[in-house]
C-alpha cells in the first residue's frame, strides 16, 4: 500500500459525485482523505470563492471539510479494522454522515493551507465516531465530531 494513498480513489464511480470528495465532481472540492500513522489527514487549498468576509473563509467550506474528512476516515477505519489496505481487492465501505457536529473556535483565514486531521474514537459493527481539527498555521480553528455509518443498501444498490 502507498502509504499516501487516498481512499476516495478506492470508491466505486457512482460513489465518486459528491461534492466534498467525489473524485468525478470537476465542480466539487475534491478532498483527499489519507493516513497519517493512527491518524487520518487531509489538506486543502481554500479558492476564493469560499470568501465569507474578505480574508476568511465561510464557515459551510469548513463543515464540508470536516463532513467528508470524516466519512473518508471512517471508511478507512472499517476497512482497516477488517484486515484490509487500500489496494486490496477487496471494496472499501462507504460511509454517510448520522450526525455532524461542529464548533467554530477561531475564524478561518483564507489563503494558507488547511489541514484537517481525523482520531476515531469509536468503531463499531457499522459506525464510527471521528474528532477532527481543521488548523490552519498551527492555529485549531474548527473542530468537529462526526458519527458515520456505512451507507445503507438503498444508497449502494444494495452492495457494500
Amino acid at each position: 500500500m502507498d502509504k499516501h494513498a487516498y481512499v476516495q480513489d478506492y470508491y466505486p464511480d457512482d460513489f465518486s459525485l459528491c461534492y466534498g470528495c467525489g473524485r468525478l465532481n470537476d465542480k466539487g472540492l475534491q478532498i483527499k482523505t489519507r493516513w497519517n500513522g493512527d491518524e487520518t489527514l487531509t489538506e486543502y487549498m481554500p479558492r476564493p470563492e469560499h470568501t465569507a468576509i474578505p480574508g476568511f473563509v465561510y464557515g459551510g467550506l469548513a463543515a464540508s471539510l470536516i463532513d467528508c474528512h470524516s466519512t473518508g476516515t471512517a471508511s478507512l477505519a472499517l476497512y482497516r479494522r477488517d484486515g484490509h489496505a487500500l489496494g486490496d481487492d477487496v471494496p472499501v465501505p462507504r460511509c454517510v454522515t448520522a450526525s455532524l457536529k461542529t464548533e467554530f473556535l477561531k475564524p478561518t483565514p483564507l489563503g494558507p493551507m488547511m489541514t484537517i486531521r481525523g482520531h476515531i474514537t469509536e468503531v463499531g459493527k457499522r459506525k464510527v465516531i471521528v474528532q477532527t481539527e481543521l488548523i490552519v498555521d498551527g492555529v485549531v480553528c474548527v473542530r468537529g465530531e462526526v458519527i458515520a455509518v456505512m451507507a445503507p443498501a438503498s444508497m449502494t444498490g444494495g452492495h457494500q
